[in-house]
């Protein structure tokens, strides 16, 4: 018996559907556009990158945004440790440009939120704007005796706890704990392998 996978449709203002479903591989090529248009070039080179950099996400917690077969949003959660208390890192969230007033980002928190907490998650953390992810429950109340790799502003460090205390006593530097990628996995396998052959002059 095939497994049914869950989708939640919405409909936008203009009455244009709106399906919040798991990230699929043909999602990538515009997953990575959309996220080069909203971050700019530079964004490999943010903090919280070094905490995805070489790791796969947080199982199930990949989503796509997608209206008229068309990738309009993405979000992703990744394992990390909040100094030493399990956490998930949410980020980045990209909506295309022309869909941001019609609820897109929200309806991404929103299933991205509940679907981490039915996983057994009890903490998530970001780096974003405090004004806009307050009406989802963040804030820096228990995130201030914690750090990021590389610079940052302390301000847009934020909480969130899916179960109550989660985050209480949250100290040190966030770090990743997620499994390596594959492409990562297959790229030191092919390092390690290379050691071992015989050098020819």
């Amino acid at each position: 018996m095939t497994a049914l996978r869950k989708t939640t449709v919405a409909l936008l203002p203009d009455a244009a559907p709106l399906a919040i479903r798991s990230e699929r591989a043909s999602d990538v090529a515009a997953r990575e556009a959309l996220l080069d248009a909203c971050f700019g070039d530079n964004r490999h080179m943010r903090a919280c990158q070094r905490l995805r950099d070489g790791r796969a996400p947080a199982e199930g917690l990949s989503l796509s945004a997608v209206s008229k077969g068309r990738l309009v949003g993405t979000l992703r959660l990744w394992h990390v440790s909040a100094g030493g208390i399990p956490a998930l890192m949410l980020g980045p969230l990209a909506v295309e440009a022309c869909s941001r007033q019609l609820g897109v980002g929200a309806a991404l928190m929103d299933h991205a939120l509940a679907a981490a907490k039915a996983r057994g998650h009890r903490a998530v953390v970001l780096l974003g704007d405090a004004p806009y992810y307050a009406r989802f429950g963040f804030s820096a109340a228990k995130t201030s005796e914690l750090s990021l790799p590389g610079a940052f502003d302390r301000d847009r460090l934020l909480g969130l706890e899916l179960c109550d205390g989660a985050l209480d006593g949250a100290c040190g530097m966030i770090v990743p704990t997620g499994e390596r990628s594959p492409k990562t996995k297959a790229v030191r396998a092919r390092k390690a392998k290379s050691l071992l052959l015989p050098r020819v002059a």
